[in-house]
């Protein structure tokens, strides 16, 4: 057989792996695992986002479909925007997408030449440096401030010649900690006083507790050179509808659009009425699935703290980000082989010594993981 492509053969896996199979093997086996390592919403997709979704299969809006999503969705994306993120977006301005990761992806291969320079800041979704890499760029990683998980001054010292974006994710995964206007300013600083796109990952914004979320597009002079990304997969609990959207300029999303043209072509036509109602209709279900996860993270950090473990700021998502002492991986194995408890290593995130706990699960099985890891 002839040699396979050397750029995905120098991607590695994804460190979750060993954990995640171990922990399936395990429950194949009987074993009763409790999983706080997954990154999704435990609730059902709301009941009028389902029935937009049948009504439109049944009306037949099986066919193809725009390449940039359906007018009424790019519409109604570019009015959200524009009423609740703090910056205008045109529809044109808009392309939805297989997921935020897809859009991600497309904008990578949009802004990047082979040689350019992303920025990322740790700790990082596991997903962000293969899709800079696929696209023929290189990262640099550079560390959140220690404790507070904001930006700090050594950010400038980061940008190298050839840094061309920036990734900036808030609320973040996997820590949950939320950028405060202090950072952004300075993210904002830095793109615009050395010419630097930004890519927004904003797919948590509805998750957010007792804080203020705030799109980098909204301060001065960074619609202009911002790529927001978002989606529905954790606000409406749509991960597997596989629909998100980019919101950039012009120039930006037609790249993007041709990229989608040659790969996927568009999403799935009846998932966009889905997304649709998600968007004009009752917020109530986001609000109620909101203060559940509040809910939980109010029992579980505490209840960490109490087992002697420190965690960054839970301002947001659903994760708690849980320093510590020793080997991540290690630490991870026990408590999946002592404990029957499947946590994300800090390692997959570009920050080892960490381990992500996630409590998009039922105060049943978090209180009975809290027990289990207090036993070990």
């Amino acid at each position: 057989m002839r040699s396979l492509s050397e750029k995905v053969a120098a991607i590695a896996p994804s460190a979750t792996i060993e954990i995640s199979n171990a922990a399936k093997r395990m429950a194949q086996e009987g074993v009763d695992v409790i999983s706080l390592s997954i990154g999704e919403p435990d609730f059902d997709t709301p009941a009028h986002i389902k029935d937009a979704c049948i009504e439109a299969l049944r009306r037949g809006e099986t066919h193809y479909a725009p390449s940039a999503g359906i007018p009424a969705l790019t519409g109604a994306i570019a009015g959200k925007i524009s009423r609740e993120n703090g910056f205008a977006a045109e529809q044109d301005e808009v392309i939805v997408t297989c997921g935020a990761k897809d859009a991600i992806y497309e904008a990578m291969e949009a802004v990047l030449n082979p040689g350019d320079e992303a920025l990322i800041l740790d700790p990082a979704w596991v997903s962000y440096e293969p899709c800079v890499r696929f696209a023929g760029g290189s990262v640099r990683h550079h560390p959140l401030s220690v404790g507070t998980f904001q930006v700090d001054d050594t950010l400038l010292e980061a940008v190298g010649p050839r840094t061309k974006m920036i990734v900036v994710n808030s609320p973040s995964n996997p820590s949950g900690a939320v950028l405060d206007w202090g950072s952004l300013q300075l993210i904002a600083d830095i793109c615009r006083d050395h010419d630097l796109f930004a890519l927004s990952d904003e797919i948590y914004e509805k998750l957010v507790y007792g804080k203020e979320h705030i799109s980098l597009a909204s301060l001065d002079g960074m619609a202009e050179r911002t790529i927001t990304v978002n989606g529905f997969s954790k606000a409406y609990a749509m991960t597997g509808w596989r629909i998100g959207y980019a919101v950039a300029p012009r120039p930006i999303i037609r790249q993007m659009e041709k990229v989608q043209q040659h790969t996927i072509s568009h999403p799935t036509t009846f998932a966009m009425f889905g997304a649709l109602a998600a968007l004009q209709g009752s917020q109530d279900c986001v609000e109620a699935m909101r203060r559940e996860f509040e809910r939980r993270r109010d029992y579980l950090i505490p209840a960490l703290r109490d087992l002697g473990y420190a965690t960054a700021p839970a301002d947001g998502a659903f994760y708690a980000y849980v320093k510590v002492d020793g080997d991540d991986m290690a630490i991870a194995r026990s408590w999946l082989r002592d404990a029957h408890v499947a946590v994300t290593p800090g390692t997959a995130f570009h920050s080892p010594g960490w381990l992500r706990v996630s409590y998009a699960t039922s105060m049943e099985n978090l209180e009975e993981a809290v027990g289990r890891i207090a036993r070990v």
